[in-house]
């Protein structure tokens, strides 16, 4: 880990709080597990925007603070502002909700780098408030560390050269901006792509995955949000299990996150193959299956306490598209009974055979009581909860996400999911948009990300920020954070559907290779595994062309997109023995290396 020169560091006075900031740093006392550092990077402009003020860019946001090198014989106290908005070319100074805005004045005396950093948050660096778990500290030795893109400095005499200030910004230690890439025919996919990759990089600065600068806490399904980003962005794996660890520590809250907990168990195992780290945890997932809030047909059942604050359904509350809260209902239930489907894989994975088929027949079991329990056959779709007649989208979703849906249903959900549009959060989009891809409407879910609405990826990019929100819009949460990584869903999103690359055997061994194109003419990427990088490029115009290059160990099924019209699929001319179902072709045996096919 990168440990600046303590030479470098100097009381720096708040001047709102009036206290030193090293005098804070002593409360901050956590070494972060996962390797992270502190990385110089460079202005991209430097103005003088009025004879006291010099406005600094750095082009996007990252958490960190700033170096200052004044020339010899300098002599002078600057103030220092550094924010996350701009507003009529200067700093917001009183930026909503969150938003993050801050000063802190320094004497510079000499040609001696000084460290200049953001007040500390007291929220967010010390555990004082009551039932909540503690904030995860960034190491002392750092200095304070804050989001922030612009910097704009009084007081400094002369003109300021781009090398005399420096942000020092904290990364994942192995973070490879060449790891993963996304390309295609839509550029404003392209550029949702890139705001949603480098989301993930920026808010690896902890060490475990936070919901942002707010609370800087793992929550269960933010954590899991970014675990599948971070795969699909980075060959790192540690990050994600050392917050698994901390959230056994310190579990959060709502209902559903503690499912999260074997979401991420079951993707760790999926992206790694490893079974000794899943046996170490194995036992500790079983509470996290809600088995004592069971019925007898298998069905969860809440209580007015798990109504009232427990059961989440989407967050915040207004984003539940109307959900009618009872003591039985259809997303705490879909979240349950998904989870037991993954204890039962995970449990023969470790050679307990009696668990899995126990944990299955649970499944089972639960699983048919929630066909009878919610589906309105008049609606066609799933009702809220028992005792309500009120569908809300995610009654829907949720069901269609889990592959919960019996085949005869596919259609009609999938119509109701559709025509409510984006009414969830983006946490609940993750599932929404999975959803769709798996079952034909991919045109629909890309239409989703890139609307010309305020609820969509789109709008963040055209806002502006460099990372990505809590929130579609202040409208939506006023106290939202403009860096949480829960809102970088199509980081995973393009690269496991739209190139179409997933694991088909735990590690990666066998990989799946089925490509959503929807009206895309083309697209290509890099998918970075635990073998090697996958690389993908395709086009879809008067036929499908995929090219295809595969690590050394690593073996694929292909499923191809089947114009109404294509006869099968042919490589140099030759026909590929290739069997069609619905609109797909999929080939009959598994292919290796590199090589290019054509849908004609």
């Amino acid at each position: 880990m990168l440990k600046p020169n303590p030479s470098l560091f100097v009381p720096v006075l708040d001047s709102r709080l009036g206290i030193s900031i090293l005098a804070l740093l002593t409360l901050a006392s956590v070494t972060l597990a996962a390797p992270v550092q502190l990385v110089d990077e460079s202005p991209v402009s430097v103005e003088r925007i009025s004879p006291q003020v010099i406005l600094v860019d750095f082009g996007r946001v990252s958490f960190g603070n700033l170096r200052l090198i004044p020339p010899a014989n300098f002599d002078a106290t600057i103030s220092v502002h550094f924010g996350e908005s701009l507003q009529k070319g200067r700093i917001n100074r009183n930026p909503p909700g969150s938003v993050r805005y801050s000063m802190a004045q320094v004497h510079l005396l000499g040609d001696s780098p000084t460290l200049v950093a953001p007040p500390a948050d007291e929220r967010n660096t010390q555990n004082h408030l009551p039932n909540t778990p503690p904030a995860v500290r960034t190491p002392p030795e750092w200095g304070v560390i804050a989001p922030f893109r612009w910097v704009e400095i009084e007081g400094w005499p002369g003109e300021l050269q781009p090398q005399s200030i420096i942000r020092k910004s904290a990364f994942a230690s192995g973070w490879d901006d060449a790891a993963a890439s996304f390309q295609c025919s839509d550029p404003m996919l392209n550029r949702v792509w890139d705001l949603c990759r480098y989301s993930i990089k920026a808010t690896t600065f902890a060490g475990v995955y936070v919901d942002g600068d707010r609370e800087r806490i793992p929550y269960e399904a933010d954590a899991y949000l970014n675990q599948l980003s971070h795969y699909a962005t980075s060959n790192d794996i540690q990050m994600a299990r050392d917050t698994f660890d901390h959230l056994m520590k310190h579990p959060t809250w709502p209902t559903e996150w503690a499912s999260h907990m074997i979401f991420m168990a079951y993707a760790d195992y999926w992206q790694t193959g490893d079974r000794q780290w899943l046996a170490a945890r194995y036992e500790s997932l079983k509470p996290k299956l809600l088995l004592k809030r069971t019925r007898e047909d298998g069905l969860v059942v809440s209580n007015q306490d798990h109504i009232r604050q427990g059961d989440l359904v989407d967050w915040p509350m207004h984003e539940r598209d109307g959900f009618v809260l009872t003591p039985v209902n259809s997303v705490v239930n879909a979240f349950h009974i998904r989870s037991l489907a993954m204890m039962a894989e995970l449990a023969r994975a470790l050679d307990k055979q009696k668990e899995a088929t126990d944990f299955t027949t649970l499944h089972a079991t639960a699983r048919a009581s929630f066909q009878r329990a919610f589906f309105d056959p008049v609606k066609g779709t799933y009702r809220d909860g028992e005792k309500t007649d009120h569908c809300s989208q995610h009654a829907a979703l949720f069901p269609l996400a889990f592959d919960l849906v019996p085949p005869e249903h596919i259609p009609s959900v999938t119509r109701w999911v559709k025509q409510r549009g984006m009414a969830c959060s983006v946490y609940a989009a993750q599932y929404l948009l999975e959803g769709l891809f798996a079952h034909g409407a991919d045109a629909h879910a890309l239409d989703l990300i890139t609307a010309p609405t305020d609820r969509s990826w789109r709008h963040m990019v055209e806002s502006g920020t460099t990372i990505t929100w809590e929130a579609w819009d202040q409208t939506y949460k006023p106290n939202q954070d403009w860096n949480h990584a829960w809102g970088a869903a199509p980081a995973n999103l393009l690269p496991r559907y739209v190139i179409g690359a997933r694991p088909l055997a735990p590690g990666w061994s066998q990989a799946l290779i089925q490509p959503h194109p929807g009206i895309l003419e083309s697209a290509e990427g890099k998918i970075p595994t635990p073998r090697g990088s996958i690389q993908v490029k395709w086009s879809n115009q008067h036929t499908f062309k995929i090219s295809l290059k595969l690590p050394p160990s690593m073996t694929a099924k292909l499923d191809l997109p089947a114009a109404a019209t294509s006869k099968g699929v042919y490589a140099n001319d030759k026909a590929i023995p290739a069997h069609r179902v619905d609109s797909r072709w999929v080939l009959d045996q598994e292919v290796a290396g590199t090589l290019t096919l054509e849908v004609r």
